[in-house]
């Protein structure tokens, strides 16, 4: 079916338009990717989606379409993706610290996100500062696993066609499904990831919910640090965990609430380099890491563990 009559259905205003099914989905964003629509169709598709939000079903076509297009990835254990799209604004982006005290742990941790951002600091220049491998493909992933890093890999690197619709952002003025669907990738395909899965609106908080459930994911789901799937430094944020698709509320943690009475000793500037001598601070011991992040480690450890004693599915080989 042509992308018009799709957008026909999707575009028909907040209260008209009508959802299309995962297959109507899948078979709409495959087009995008693939560059058989024209740029005037991608910007009608994004403007529709905008307007009306995404159902479960078309998140799911989506996803499906999009991991379709990524480099695959068969890890022989669970890893943790870490979905990094927003970067630095008033806070330091501390995602690659996260990343350094799972792996320091001997967790497979895997970055990805845009290499570049007008205006923010992104996770790829952070880890470059700190010496941080960053994959040119699939192979080199294992490789800094096998010496307990975390590796960061671009979008336009993990998959191409995903890069490209999130570039229109830069001529639409406005995010599109592209970006939703970037922060719930799954490289491995086959269930081995244990995603953290962010939001910065609480709307989107209940369909990323029921979007996890309905597809059986392991994944945190939380509020993100100014979009960043890292918690808050000041405060910890709830921390939901879900398991084969269904919460598990013994292994979440609960949103700390009341005045702070104490804060974190965090860099003066968001830039690069000082976010990054900050980090090599921390993880050397010279400085304590802040409290909420230690939690979010113990409590994506514990999940791991109730994951690797229950099995539900087979892990890719």
């Amino acid at each position: 079916m042509s992308i018009t009559a799709y957008i026909k259905e999707i575009g028909r205003g907040k209260e008209g338009a009508r959802s299309l099914n995962q297959e109507q989905a899948y078979d709409l964003m495959s087009q995008v990717l693939d560059g058989r629509v024209t740029d005037l169709e991608v910007g009608a598709f994004a403007m529709a989606m905008r307007i009306k939000g995404e159902s479960t079903e078309e998140l799911a076509g989506f996803l499906d379409a999009v991991q379709e297009r990524c480099i695959p990835l068969r890890p022989t254990t669970p890893m943790v993706v870490l979905p990094s799209y927003n970067g630095a604004r008033k806070l330091p982006n501390l995602t690659a610290l996260l990343a350094l005290l799972l792996a320091q742990d001997g967790v497979p941790v895997l970055v990805h996100g845009p290499a570049r951002d007008p205006g923010r600091v992104t996770s790829a220049e952070i880890f470059h500062d700190l010496g941080l491998p960053i994959a040119h493909d699939g192979a080199d992933i294992p490789h800094a696993w096998a010496r307990h890093e975390p590796v960061f890999i671009a979008t336009e690197t993990l998959c191409p066609s995903l890069a490209r619709l999130l570039d229109a952002r830069w001529v639409i003025g406005l995010r599109n499904p592209g970006h939703t669907v970037a922060k719930l990738i799954d490289p491995t395909r086959g269930g081995a990831a244990f995603r953290l899965v962010n939001y910065t609106h609480p709307e989107y908080g209940k369909a990323l919910t029921a979007f996890l459930q309905h597809t059986g994911a392991n994944a945190m789901l939380m509020r993100g640090t100014e979009g960043e799937p890292v918690a808050d430094p000041r405060r910890l944020p709830k921390l939901d965990v879900l398991l084969h698709g269904m919460p598990r509320p013994e292994l979440s943690l609960a949103a700390r609430e009341g005045v702070l009475t104490e804060l974190p000793v965090l860099p003066r500037s968001t830039d690069a380099a000082t976010t990054a001598l900050y980090i090599q601070s921390v993880v050397s011991g010279e400085k304590p890491a802040p409290a909420p992040l230690t939690q979010q480690v113990e409590c994506i450890q514990r999940a791991l563990g109730a994951w690797r004693q229950a099995p539900v599915t087979e892990l890719s080989a």
